[in-house]
């Protein structure tokens, strides 16, 4: 099944933070604070704030995604770089390792994407279309229906016991 972008953006931002502190056990969360995380996500690809977004908007989100993703897979390679080269002899190369960075690309072209999202069919996306696949996953996983995604349920959504 291919990864959206939007999941990608989902899953990247708490992933690497995680990364950085450690593991960190699943908090509950609600969907009035879902709901603000994806509409300030909105917020933030509708650079001009005309409450749509359209395939350039997208295309700047996609890229600045991609960019910051790289980024930190390039300071986690530094980051292994210094602990592999425990002498610090300089046997293994800096060049080297980075020639092994994967490159994160999106599996989702804007122009998908605007066909995905733009349900009315107007060439943007509006906050409403933008929020509508995000709430239904939330609803997917809030599956006794009381407003919070809890471990339990997301533990029980990805098939782990």
């Amino acid at each position: 099944m291919m990864k959206t972008f939007l999941i990608a953006a989902a899953v990247v931002f708490p992933l690497t933070a995680s990364m950085a502190q450690g593991p960190q056990p699943p908090k509950p969360v609600n969907r009035t604070d879902y709901v603000k995380t994806v509409d300030a996500h909105f917020n933030q690809i509708d650079t001009n704030h005309d409450g749509k977004l359209t395939k350039e908007e997208l295309a700047a989100e996609l890229q600045r995604e991609m960019q910051l993703a790289n980024s930190r897979i390039a300071q986690q390679l530094q980051a292994k770089f210094k602990q592999l080269d425990t002498n610090h002899d300089g046997q293994l190369s800096l060049q080297e390792f980075m020639a092994i960075q994967p490159s994160i690309r999106s599996s989702e072209t804007p122009e998908q994407m605007l066909q995905r999202l733009d349900t009315n069919h107007d060439g943007k996306i509006s906050a409403d279309e933008f929020r509508a696949p995000e709430l239904a996953k939330f609803n997917r996983l809030d599956t006794n229906h009381d407003g919070v995604v809890t471990p339990a349920e997301l533990q029980a959504a990805s098939g782990h016991k």
